[in-house]
């Protein structure tokens, strides 16, 4: 239950007073239903079916006079008139309550969702290193969708309770002590569903964990569908989601178990304590026919009220591991926030005039292991030129660029921008003079110019198709069907891969930047695009600072600079032709492997 309230008082510190606006509208749908069942006394009255003593009920005693003081004909037309009046007062009570309802929901999920993405938004490259990009989504939809849902229980909870307590003040003003006694057994029933509300809550732990197996399988399932189809791996993955959906089956038909069951407790347990009721006021009590008929309809009314109320608390405990979820997201992301601004809108590029250097840089990813990623790192790159970096697989190259970046943050040593330390106060302008090309091209499901403008979203016509001119793409987007409105489809999937590069190359370059980082983003072009990409390199080099992840060390020939990394540290660095000379360095070393290569 501790949970459950803490969910209400997050609903309440979104809504603050208009949730009491809201309880105040439902109290008064209450009260005007329970008007409208005492109004069945008269009315039974002015039939003579039912002699009523007063004096037996003398909390609702005044209604019978105040009719009798009035002639039985008009007296029909009234109580129906109040009736009718009642019934469209509770209408546009219940009309307001409903959308208020929505409203709160509406704003409350919205607010979670963009609480959430600007969170993600600002948490450090660290975060999404240790996170599944496919459990992030599966929290930000299907979670949010969940918590949504369970706002609509816990809404429907807090009407039914409201109902509830009006109902059961009117039940004392009838007969105290009947109520008393059967509110004693509807609490000790209260007692015994919390193992209900337990089960539902590890139901809900269960869907929870099963979902993410779910997402996170999917997702890798299509972004390999090609080696699966080409591997006839579909057997192994077929197999694998019958599985899974039976193991979500199971548990959806157990939680059903679970609500149907507490359902019929409720059902049973109301029916006998009505028949109790009705024996005692008979028997015992000897009540009026009007207290025995007010009492039975209102408990007939009040229990399956309570019935619903437990079947919604059931279903909030089922949800709460999903809010549980969402909040951890939302505390880890704080956790690991990145800089403390609140908007990215007003941030400016810097111009780099002299270098950016790494003096001392030591880094590694995991603070609780000895292994370092960077070791005692320290290289100057010139604000103009071409700096080119190189090593075996896994040495620290991408690492290295990260630093540069700011992404990630040197455990010992300094990043500095001509001659200034990296901090918080710069480092969104660094990265707004950055344009970073990674070996696997970004691009979303939208046409060419909405890719492109990602990046300069005010650029012209005649801006878009320089940038292309320069990346050499100019051709390929002139060649399709609608050019720069053409959609590209699911990452780019109708384009191929030395297309897409070419695309991406021609996006960063839209920004003009001052860094220009091009990680393997060359690895697809044929030799003759790849020439004319090497030109334009060229041309920008003398204006900006180029920086080049290579494997293939053919492309980087006219580096001004090539720095060589093995094991997080920089064995060497020089220009090209120096350190091909030396063939028994790494360096030599590698350059000889690829050129029997390519003679074989």
């Amino acid at each position: 239950m501790s949970h459950i309230f803490g969910f209400a008082r997050q609903v309440y510190r979104f809504a603050g007073p208009v949730l009491w606006l809201n309880s105040v509208a439902l109290l008064l749908v209450g009260l005007l239903q329970s008007v409208g069942l005492l109004l069945i006394l008269p009315l039974i009255a002015i039939t003579g079916l039912v002699e009523f003593d007063t004096g037996s009920m003398p909390y609702v005693g005044w209604l019978f006079q105040w009719f009798e003081d009035v002639p039985r004909t008009q007296s029909l037309t009234l109580i129906l008139a109040i009736y009718v009046l009642i019934t469209v007062c509770q209408s546009l009570f219940n009309r307001h309550q409903t959308i208020l309802n929505k409203k709160i929901q509406q704003g409350f999920v919205r607010k979670l969702r963009e609480d959430t993405y600007k969170g993600l938004l600002r948490a450090n490259w660290d975060f999404f290193i240790r996170h599944r990009k496919s459990d992030i989504v599966k929290i930000m939809t299907t979670e949010i969708a969940q918590v949504k849902n369970g706002l609509s229980a816990y809404f429907q909870f807090a009407s039914s309770l409201i109902f509830a307590a009006v109902k059961i003040v009117l039940a004392f003003l009838l007969s105290p002590w009947l109520t008393a006694g059967i509110l004693t057994a509807g609490l000790v029933l209260l007692v015994c569903s919390r193992y209900f509300t337990r089960r539902s809550e590890e139901f809900g732990e269960q869907n929870l964990q099963l979902s993410r197996v779910y997402v996170a399988g999917i997702t890798d399932h299509l972004n390999g569908i090609k080696d699966i189809k080409s591997n006839t791996l579909e057997q192994a993955h077929a197999d694998w989601m019958g599985d899974v959906c039976r193991q979500a089956e199971d548990n959806a038909v157990a939680f059903t178990r679970l609500k149907t069951n507490s359902q019929m407790l409720y059902s049973v347990v109301s029916s006998v304590l009505l028949a109790g009721a009705v024996y005692l006021l008979v028997h015992l009590f000897q009540s009026q026919p009007a207290q025995l008929l007010l009492v039975v309809l209102l408990f007939s009314r009040l229990w399956p009220v309570v019935v619903r109320m437990q079947s919604r608390l059931e279903n909030l405990s089922n949800m709460i591991p999903s809010f549980e979820a969402l909040v951890e997201l939302q505390n880890e992301c704080e956790r690991s926030r990145e800089l403390q601004i609140e908007s990215f809108s007003n941030v400016r590029p810097i111009r780099l005039n002299e270098a950016i250097e790494l003096n001392g840089v030591w880094f590694r990813y995991d603070l609780r292991k000895e292994a370092y990623a960077l070791r005692n790192v320290d290289i100057v790159i010139p604000a103009q030129g071409m700096t080119a970096i190189v090593g075996p697989s896994g040495a620290g190259k991408t690492t290295m660029v990260d630093v540069l970046m700011g992404l990630n943050r040197p455990e010992r040593g300094v990043v500095r921008l001509d001659g200034k330390p990296l901090t918080d106060d710069n480092l969104l302008s660094l990265r707004r003079s950055v344009s970073y090309v990674s070996q696997e091209p970004f691009l979303f499901s939208a046409s060419i110019r909405d890719n492109l403008l990602l990046m300069e979203p005010d650029a012209s016509d005649d801006k878009l198709w320089n940038a292309l001119e320069l990346a050499c793409a100019a051709d390929v987007v002139r060649r399709l069907p609608q050019g720069l409105d053409t959609e590209i489809g699911d990452k780019g999937v109708r384009l191929s891969g030395g297309e897409k590069q070419r695309l991406v190359l021609a996006r960063a370059l839209l920004r003009e930047p001052s860094v220009l980082i091009l990680d393997e983003a060359t690895s697809a072009l044929d030799t003759e695009t790849e020439r004319r990409v090497q030109e334009t390199l060229e041309r920008l080099r003398e204006r900006i600072a180029v920086i080049v992840i290579a494997h293939r060390l053919s492309t980087i020939r006219k580096a001004d600079q090539v720095i060589v990394v093995d094991q997080g540290a920089i064995v060497q660095r020089g220009r090209y032709a120096e350190l091909a000379n030396d063939r028994r360095s790494l360096f030599g070393r590698l350059l000889g492997q690829q050129e029997l290569v390519a003679q074989g």
